[in-house]
């Protein structure tokens, strides 16, 4: 028979306000952590007041309600789950005739749907807040800034001399990352009240000891006569170690943008294998989040024989560091071109949802 409307209505409703409160609390305490974390790193810093640090953790507040929606819904579903089954409300529904499969599939569908509000609203805003969270942590902690910006027209990078503050930027329309060669180069130079000094335009800029070693160069001067040089040097402090730490890391690109920004990667001659592994591992989280709830009733339904309400949460704490852990692994072979992207975005939430499918058959059916 199929689960009753009113029953179905029940079970989603208790499930969504556990869900509330697991997540408001999970929230507020790693923010308050976070928080922490921010006023320490300020601290001796008299450019990073109180309302900066503020300002920080609330910018990143997004960001860590994306990474808490997985432990919510689990812990949602372990104390929903154990709320029906101390109250003997599931003996009542499984005595009516309810399969466990029907009355898991309201919660089910409510972390589906979590999981793609979570990747299609709550991404976006992190995305947008994290960006600028990192610029603020650039100027007030690390003493970075953004280098480099990719784009359909192709590759943007900005230097600025720290003797005299002059800044100059460079466009290419290719790169080859690995031999740190830049294609079709214009190079805009700048001092430090923005007043524009000169042009260089090059076949190609080769990164070498500290300068960019531009062939083929057409040099431009305001009110001189343009200069052709087969090679023109041009200082830099830019390593590939601080490109590539500038580069906008995945966190910061929406779900929305993710497609076009790979393509672009791929165009301009950069790697898009994190940000190819990011988009496939926001597309997995409504499976993931359906596996949570299928391991949650594993735990809730022994309960009524084994009992202990701290068993039940050490193992739920149990199963998300296992799932925290083996998502890192899976990240980190991905990132390495040890796995395939789709293998390594997919099978935390593949082996979670087979193990919670195996269990939940082993201990109604087995």
């Amino acid at each position: 028979m199929l689960s009753s409307p009113t029953i179905s209505k029940y079970i989603l409703r208790q499930f969504l306000m556990w869900f509330l409160v697991m997540f408001a609390t999970l929230l507020v305490v790693i923010g308050l952590i976070d928080a922490v974390e921010l006023l320490r790193r300020g601290s001796g810093r008299d450019d990073a007041t109180a309302s900066i640090i503020t300002s920080m953790a609330l910018l990143r507040a997004p960001f860590l309600a994306q990474e808490t929606v997985p432990f919510a819904v689990m812990f949602a579903g372990i104390f929903t789950f154990l709320k029906l089954t101390r109250n003997h409300e599931l003996v009542v529904v499984r005595a009516a005739g309810v399969s466990v499969w029907q009355f898991l599939t309201p919660a089910i569908l409510a972390s589906i749907m979590i999981g793609i509000v979570n990747i299609a609203v709550i991404n976006p805003v992190s995305a947008v807040m994290l960006t600028q969270f990192e610029e603020l942590e650039g100027r007030y902690f690390t003493g970075r800034s953004s280098l480099l910006a990719v784009s359909s027209q192709g590759i943007w990078l900005r230097q600025i001399r720290p003797d005299d503050g002059a800044q100059t930027v460079v466009h290419a329309a290719r790169a080859q990352p690995d031999e740190l060669v830049l294609e079709d180069v214009i190079v805009f130079e700048f001092t430090a009240d923005d007043k524009f000094t000169g042009r260089v335009d090059g076949e190609r800029a080769r990164l070498q000891d500290g300068v960019w070693k531009i062939s083929n160069a057409w040099l431009t001067r305001p009110g001189r006569a343009g200069a052709f040089v087969e090679t023109h040097e041009l200082e830099t402090d830019l390593t590939a170690e601080k490109i590539q730490e500038s580069f906008a890391s995945p966190d910061t690109v929406s779900f929305w943008n993710l497609p076009r920004f790979i393509r672009v990667l791929e165009e301009t001659g950069f790697s898009p294998v994190a940000h190819k592994l990011q988009f496939h591992a926001l597309l997995a989280e409504p499976l993931l989040l359906a596996a949570m709830v299928l391991i949650a009733a594993v735990f809730s339904l022994r309960l009524t024989r084994r009992g202990g309400t701290m068993y039940l949460v050490g193992a739920g704490v149990l199963v998300s560091f296992l799932l925290f852990l083996l998502t890192n692994v899976f990240q980190a072979l991905g990132l390495g071109s040890s796995v395939p992207v789709l293998l390594a975005a997919w099978t935390p939430a593949g082996v979670c949802l087979m193990a919670g499918l195996a269990m939940l058959l082993h201990l109604e059916d087995g």
